[in-house]
């Protein structure tokens, strides 16, 4: 059973969705909106001469597109075709839209029994039923598509697994009402982990996480 319900998902999506677009109201709208997830962690509130300050915590944060249904259906598909529209040719999904997701920290963390060094990695997802690995790679990103460049990645294409630097095996969970638009956002949260959560459509998948060493 997860720990948290309907109404706990539903407070961390708010808080997901708390994004500022690009574009503004009247203007020319990415087909997917720039978005980011981010948290603290570490740290002590203390009080000083003007109240409480958060200090001594450490950033985590997600930077990454957010596609719309726009109506699709069953948008992760079924079966052997599971995934293989979102990944649209590419090995593996982005875990989002356009550019490679980014995931960036500034302490050591462990993700699934295993040590994730502080830095900046791109994020992709091994899609399966009921089954998704969550995947940190050293694959730099680029800003616009460059099919010459071989040394940086746009999404997932051209991903190969010789600079994985950690894969953990994300839960899995299907959900009572559809999301709109794919959010990624930080849950559970408290002063030494908490977990990563993506969730679009009917699906929800999560991982969880602690700072190295506690």
């Amino acid at each position: 059973m997860r720990r948290f319900g309907a109404l706990g998902l539903a407070a961390a999506l708010v808080a997901g969705l708390g994004i500022v677009a690009s574009a503004q109201m009247g203007g020319a709208r990415p087909a997917s909106a720039p978005g980011t997830a981010q948290t603290e962690l570490g740290g002590e509130w203390v009080k000083g001469e003007r109240g409480m300050s958060y200090q001594g915590g450490k950033w985590i944060e997600v930077v990454y597109n957010r596609p719309v249904l726009r109506q699709r259906e069953n948008i992760f598909g079924s079966g052997a075709e599971y995934g293989q529209a979102l990944n649209a040719g590419a090995p593996l999904w982005r875990a989002g839209a356009n550019q490679s997701t980014r995931f960036k920290t500034e302490v050591a963390l462990n993700v699934g029994g295993k040590t994730l060094p502080a830095g900046e990695y791109s994020v992709f997802v091994e899609l399966k039923p009921a089954e998704w690995t969550l995947i940190f790679s050293s694959w730099d990103a680029q800003q616009k598509f460059d099919k010459a460049d071989t040394t940086a990645l746009w999404g997932a294409y051209g991903y190969t697994p010789d600079k994985d630097v950690l894969r953990a095996t994300m839960t899995v969970t299907e959900i009572p009402y559809s999301v709109d638009e794919f959010t990624i956002s930080f849950i559970n949260v408290t002063k030494s982990g908490g977990e990563l959560a993506m969730v679009w459509d009917r699906t929800l998948a999560t991982v969880p996480f602690t700072l190295a060493g506690s």
